[in-house]
């Protein structure tokens, strides 16, 4: 069986606070012994991927980068990103994207190092931010960005905007590449949700920091952890394995 996992990574696999993956580790060494592709999908930039794919040891594989709007593929056009802000400045709601932060800012409201945060500021396909203004208002936004062909989608932290693509779209096209015969797919978030639902096995990692995921079409195939974080990562994924009948020893 081809199997292949498909992960989120703030909240998910690495901790909500500390951005700390150690719990999970032991779970990533057994899927790198079985031979299992793990394929970050985040709502983080190419820049930021770009250095946790070397921390969790999973250089080998494509990566879901800015909630799904596309995939790191060594190449960079910022174009997409440039219409965002334009067309924000012409709705000129009160909408604080990353265009409208600072390094410190970004900083202050992710928990992220500077370093790590100048990294999430360079986008090319998507803008999280802020929705300052009232919920009352919200729909009428929502409807001036759906009228210049923008999305958006609530993550963990921030609502973001792009011009489409999924996290599960980018699922179902790197399954079909890598030839995959079982997805298993991994969130913690409203922003997940249509991977997790797209997914041949879904792990809804405990988030006692936002909304989590609502209810999916199919919860027999569906985990939801009682640990939050990389140690719910570990959780769902031990058990998604023992459903599928992969022991310990398998590999």
């Amino acid at each position: 069986m081809r199997l292949i996992v498909f992960t989120d990574l703030d909240g998910t696999l690495l901790d909500h606070q500390t951005y700390d993956a150690r719990p999970a580790r032991p779970m990533l060494d057994r899927l790198a012994g079985l031979g299992v592709p793990v394929i970050l999908a985040s709502s983080k930039t190419a820049a930021e991927i770009a250095v946790w794919q070397p921390a969790l040891g999973l250089t080998r594989w494509p990566a879901i980068v800015e909630n799904g709007a596309a995939l790191a593929e060594g190449t960079f056009d910022d174009g997409a990103y440039r219409r965002i802000r334009t067309a924000l400045a012409e709705i000129g709601a009160p909408f604080r994207g990353f265009g409208d932060m600072d390094t410190a800012d970004v900083a202050a409201l992710t928990g992220l190092t500077p370093e790590d945060a100048a990294r999430a500021r360079i986008r090319a396909h998507s803008e999280p931010g802020l929705w300052q203004g009232t919920e009352a208002a919200l729909p009428a936004f929502l409807d001036a960005l759906r009228s210049r062909g923008i999305t958006a989608r609530r993550g963990g932290r921030f609502l973001t905007l792009s011009f489409g693509g999924t996290k599960a779209g980018r699922m179902a096209e790197l399954a079909t590449r890598l030839k995959a015969d079982s997805t298993i797919a991994l969130g913690d978030a409203p922003n997940d949700a249509e991977m997790l639902a797209a997914a041949d096995w879904a792990v809804i990692v405990r988030n006692d920091h936002g909304p989590g995921v609502a209810a999916l079409p199919d919860e027999a195939r569906v985990i939801r952890t009682v640990a939050s974080g990389p140690a719910g990562w570990r959780e769902g994924m031990a058990a998604v394995l023992d459903r599928l009948g992969i022991g310990e020893t398998d590999g």
